[in-house]
Formats: C-alpha cells, structure tokens, sequence
C-alpha cells in the first residue's frame, strides 16, 4: 500500500487530457495477497510511460487489467475510453483491435516466416487483400530496419532482430495504444539500447501511445517521457521522467539508484 506520508507525483495527465488507460480505486488481490490497493492512476495519450517496480508489485497486472483479460476486484478500469469491465464483448474486441500488445518473449510462431508473423494480424484481423498485406508488411520491415529478413523463421534471427519483428506486428494494424511487457528482457546492453532508440524512434514518428514495463531503469530513463513507479500496493510516485528522477523518496530513489533491497528504507 502507498505510505501515509508521500504524496505520489502529479500525473502530467490533467482532467481534461484524454486518458489512454485510466485506473480508479482499482483493487487487485490473488488469494490473501493484494497487489493493488486502491490505485488511481491516468496514462496520457500520445506519449510513451514507463512503468517501474519491483517484481510483484503488479505491473503485469496492470497491463492484464487494461486488456480486460483480469478483472480488478474492486474499482473501474478505462482503456481507450471504455469501461473495459462494463462493456459487451464486441465493445472489448473493438478495443483491443485499436491496440498492439510486444510480449516479453516476442510471441512470434515459430512455423511461419516473418512475413507471415508480420501479416498474420492483417490477415486474420483486418482481412487485407494479399496487396494490401505486402504493401503494409514491406512498410513494416522496412521500419523497423529489417526489410531483408522476410522470408526467414523466427529461429533464424538474433533476440534483437526477434523483437523488432514483434514491434512491427504489434504496429501492423496501426493502433492508438501499444503495451510493451519488459522489451530489453533477456538482451545484451548494445541490443537493448538499440531497441530503445527503435521504440523512441517509432513512438516519435507515430505519434501514438506507447506504455512500457520494465525493471531497467536506464531503458525507462531513455525513452520515457512519463515514468510511474509501483511499489507496495500503490502508485509511489508518477510524473514526467525529469521529476521521477529528482525524487527525493527514499524509496523512489533506492530503485532508482539500485540500492541493494537489504540496505533500503
């Protein structure tokens, strides 16, 4: 649960800026264990957030929240503008086809070609005429800086070269929220910077809204513009990425500045 004493950053999301996830009074509990403990958080659109904690403090949750695949047990979860727990099931497909989801271990299909992992959502989602699908694939590769490797498998590319691909079907259908789970998991400093540049470059250049888990804070420093951090149940701090960082919280700064646990507040 947040402490009594700390007042969490105000988010940069006012009450007139459209939120593209909004959270109120949002509980979440697995058996005896309470992850989120009456959060109330606003996401800005257009921009890219990252979200920060340590393992367990429900940022996953989170995500699954937004993409109504778990129900809070008690408050309201807007994704997109839609109560993503009040709506009918065409209402939250409709939702979620305006959004993209880059998973942790890319879940590329190992049988089909990058091509054909590219153009599966295309295919099977937008039902694209086959040059409407190559138009659109070849734009993707070529924007994520691998033009050349359409007719490989998934197996025949590096974990940097996996995880462009993922970003480019995730953006294939063009939707106005992508959620990224843990990007430069798994990855070596030189490819995880420059999965960083590559997600700062898209979110520049698409303008749309981008929020990002992940436990690396250099990641978080580099490409967000709003950071958020979760820590006890509760939002501990949340603000532009400038103001996160100037935290004088002891805790927010412990995690920051990767103070071992047993030496922290």
């Amino acid at each position: 649960m947040t402490t009594a004493t700390h007042t969490p950053t105000a988010n940069p999301a006012g009450p007139s800026t459209a939120a593209a996830i909004e959270l109120v009074g949002v509980t979440r509990r697995f058996g005896t264990r309470t992850v989120l403990d009456h959060v109330d958080l606003r996401i800005a659109r257009g921009r890219t957030t990252a979200l920060l904690g340590p393992s367990g403090t429900g940022k996953s949750t989170l995500l699954r929240l937004a993409t109504g695949l778990l129900p809070p047990d008690a408050g309201v979860v807007k994704t997109l503008g839609v109560d993503v727990f009040s709506a009918s099931r065409d209402e939250l497909l409709a939702v979620r086809r305006r959004m993209g989801m880059l998973f942790q271990d890319n879940a590329l299909f190992g049988s089909l070609s990058v091509f054909d992992n590219v153009a599966f959502p295309l295919r099977r989602v937008a039902k694209k005429n086959e040059a409407e699908v190559r138009r659109r694939v070849e734009e993707l590769l070529h924007l994520v800086g691998l033009p050349e490797v359409g007719d490989r498998t998934p197996d025949r590319l590096s974990g940097g070269q996996r995880k462009r691909i993922a970003l480019a079907r995730a953006i294939a259908l063009e939707p106005e929220l992508v959620l990224f789970d843990e990007p430069t998991s798994g990855l070596d400093p030189q490819t995880s910077a420059s999965i960083d540049q590559l997600v700062q470059e898209t979110q520049r250049r698409l303008g749309i809204t981008f929020v990002v888990i992940t436990h690396d804070v250099e990641s978080a420093r580099l490409i967000a513009d709003d950071v958020g951090m979760l820590h006890d149940g509760g939002v501990r701090a949340f603000g532009p990425r400038e103001q996160v960082w100037a935290s004088t919280d002891p805790v927010v700064r412990a995690f920051l500045d990767r103070i071992p646990v047993h030496s922290a507040p």
